[in-house]
C-alpha cells in the first residue's frame, strides 16, 4: 500500500536527518509502525493477528483499517517520545473555540459512515446498525450515567494522584489544557465539546473500529489521539476510560457509550467542586440502584432471571 511506503520513507529520513526539536526516537518509533504495517499486508501475518484481533484477514477493507491504526498509533508515540508535547502545547497550542471543536471532531464521523461503506455496501440504517447506533433501553441510559460518574470520580483520582507522585508534570498538564480548552467554560462550550466529542469519537472507534480491532488496540488507538496530555498518567487514564466505553459498546451499544461519554464530558466541563461531593456520591448510588431496577424488570433482564 502507498500510505505504508510513505510512512516507511518518512520513518527513514526522519531516522538520518531528524527534524527540528525531534530526536531519532520520532524515526525509529515510524519506521517501526511502518515495518509492522508493511508485514500485515502479508495474508498469514494477519490471520496470525485474527487470532487475538476480531478482524476478518480475508477482508481488505479490515486490513485497510489494522494498518492505518498502527501507522497512526506510530506517528503519534514517535511524537511523544520525540518532543516535549506539553510544553509546545502551553507555549503555541491553538485556543480552540467551539466551531475549532466541530472541526477537529466531525472527520471521525464522516470516517465512521464512510468506513462501513455508506452509500457503497450499506445504507443509511445499515450502517447506523453496523455501527452499534440504535436507540438505547432505559436501563442503558441509566447505565451510562451511572458510569459517567464513576468515570469522573476515577479521572479526579487519577488527578489527585498525578498532583501527589508528579507535580511538576501535572502543572504541566493543567497549563497545557488551560490553553486549549480554556474558552470552552461557557455552556456552549461546554456543550460543544461533550456532544461533537462524545458523538464523533465514539461512533469512529467504538462503533466502526471495535467490531474488527478488538478492545485493547481501539482503546490505545484514542488514548493516542489524545496526545495533548503527552506522556502523564492522565494519558493513561485516557487509555482505561477508553476501556470502560469498550465495555459499554460490547456489552450494551455504541449510543450507551456515546451518552456515557456525552455525560463525562459535560460533568467535566461543569466542574464539580468537593461541596458537590456528598451528592454526587447519592446520585450516583441512586443511579446504580436504578440501573438495576430497570434492568432485571425490562425484556431482557426480564427473560433472563425468569427462571
Amino acid at each position: 500500500m502507498a500510505i505504508v511506503a510513505i510512512s516507511g520513507l518518512v520513518g527513514i529520513w526522519a531516522l538520518l536527518a531528524p527534524p527540528a526539536q525531534r530526536s531519532a526516537a520520532y524515526g525509529l518509533t515510524i519506521l517501526a509502525a511502518s515495518s509492522l504495517a508493511a508485514a500485515l499486508i502479508w495474508l498469514p501475518a494477519r490471520r496470525q493477528a485474527a487470532r487475538i484481533l476480531p478482524l476478518d484477514p480475508e477482508s481488505g477493507l479490515d486490513a485497510a483499517a489494522l494498518i492505518l491504526v498502527v501507522i497512526l498509533i506510530g506517528f503519534l508515540l514517535g511524537n511523544q517520545l520525540s518532543v516535549d508535547v506539553l510544553a509546545q502545547q502551553a507555549a503555541s497550542g491553538p485556543a480552540l473555540g467551539p466551531l475549532d471543536v466541530i472541526a477537529q471532531e466531525l472527520p471521525f464521523l464522516i470516517a465512521a459512515f464512510l468506513g462501513v461503506g455508506l452509500f457503497t455496501r450499506r445504507s443509511l440504517p445499515g450502517c447506523l446498525e453496523r455501527l452499534g447506533l440504535v436507540r438505547p433501553a432505559p436501563w442503558q441510559v441509566c447505565l451510562a450515567l451511572a458510569a459517567a460518574g464513576l468515570f469522573l470520580a476515577f479521572s479526579g483520582g487519577v488527578e489527585v494522584l498525578s498532583q501527589l507522585l508528579t507535580p511538576r508534570l501535572a502543572e504541566k498538564v493543567e497549563v497545557a489544557n488551560q490553553r486549549l480548552f480554556g474558552h470552552l467554560g461557557d455552556p456552549l462550550g461546554i456543550a460543544t465539546i461533550a456532544l461533537a466529542a462524545g458523538v464523533c469519537e465514539e461512533s469512529l472507534f467504538r462503533g466502526a473500529l471495535q467490531p474488527r480491532l478488538g478492545m485493547f488496540l481501539t482503546s490505545l488507538a484514542f488514548a493516542a489521539v489524545h496526545a495533548q496530555y503527552g506522556l502523564s498518567l492522565d494519558l493513561l487514564a485516557v487509555f482505561v476510560l477508553a476501556l470502560g466505553l469498550a465495555a459499554l459498546r460490547r456489552f450494551a451499544n455504541t449510543t450507551t457509550a456515546i451518552v456515557c461519554h456525552v455525560a463525562y464530558n459535560g460533568l467535566v466541563g461543569l466542574g464539580l467542586g468537593q461541596r458537590w461531593l456528598l451528592l454526587a456520591v447519592i446520585g450516583e448510588a441512586a443511579l446504580v440502584l436504578l440501573t438495576a431496577a430497570t434492568f432485571l424488570t425490562g425484556r431482557v433482564g426480564g427473560r433472563r432471571f425468569a427462571k
